[in-house]
């Protein structure tokens, strides 16, 4: 794997690694509150960012587009603030909604991102 590629799938197995590092711990203290934490950082952490991984390996034209770099660093900067925030917004401290709801966009946005450079590659191949 080479350039965002291989971000995209170093990320990814950073997400699994604290995902689940918080599905053992909920285990552990049979506490579950931050059921939905661990489920955001196992989909859109891990299973998201493999999905990324694979796909600009498989079509190397889209890891050379010029938003690549951009695409892996707004999902990872808005993916980890998401994460974060969602686990303070569960644990009882509302003041941080903001941030969620910033990061969520800046998540979504990323997507978007990702679509607008893989749907004509896609296309094309």
């Amino acid at each position: 794997m080479q350039g965002v590629a291989r971000s995209f799938f170093t990320l990814a197995i950073i997400y699994a690694i604290f995902g689940m590092m918080l599905g053992l711990h909920m285990s552990i203290t049979h506490d579950h509150a931050q059921m939905p934490v661990h489920a955001h950082t196992m989909v859109a952490g891990w299973l998201m960012s493999a999905v990324f991984a694979f796909f600009y390996h498989l079509f190397p034209a889209a890891r050379e587009h010029r938003l690549a770099v951009v695409h892996f660093w707004l999902t990872a900067v808005s993916g980890v603030l998401l994460l974060v925030g969602l686990y303070f917004l569960i644990g009882g401290n509302p003041s941080i909604e903001p941030v969620v709801a910033i990061a969520s966009l800046g998540f979504f946005a990323a997507m978007l991102l990702f679509a607008f450079i893989a749907l004509p590659v896609v296309r094309r191949a």
